[in-house]
């Protein structure tokens, strides 16, 4: 974990094991613009600051929820903006609580279609297999 009070400049294999995002993705962040370019030691090593940890971590929590990465960069130009309001924000909420919604719709028919392939099997040694049947429709 890191200390924040004994330090104010973080290595990003701290940072990553701290907010348990891969050091890749982090570099990914920065390379599309989502999470600043971080300051670098003499020795060219990217060091973070607590503002910067916080905003990975906002931008975790928000792909947690299912947010995209478009999604989340639309949060945070409102946000480093400074003029937000929080029914924009929530707004934003609302719209995703029906992307899930949607999502959840189509797992759990998914769910049906693979309950009812998986009735339709017999578990018999014949090489037609009515799962790979029926995903194998043209």
């Amino acid at each position: 974990m890191l200390d924040f009070t004994k330090s104010r400049e973080f290595p990003i294999g701290a940072v990553s094991e701290h907010t348990e995002v891969h050091i890749e993705t982090i570099r990914y962040y920065e390379k599309i613009g989502i999470m600043p370019k971080p300051e670098r030691t003499r020795g060219g090593n990217r060091v973070y600051d607590v503002e910067q940890v916080r905003r990975l971590n906002f931008i975790k929590r928000s792909r947690e929820m299912g947010f995209s990465l478009n999604e989340i960069r639309e949060l945070l130009e409102l946000v480093d903006g400074g003029d937000f309001t929080c029914g924009e924000v929530h707004a934003i909420a609302l719209r995703q609580i029906g992307n899930v919604r949607a999502k959840v719709k189509n797992l759990r028919r998914m769910e049906r279609v693979l309950k009812e392939m998986a009735a339709e099997c017999d578990r018999g040694i014949v090489p037609e297999c009515p799962i790979v049947d029926a995903l194998s429709v043209i």
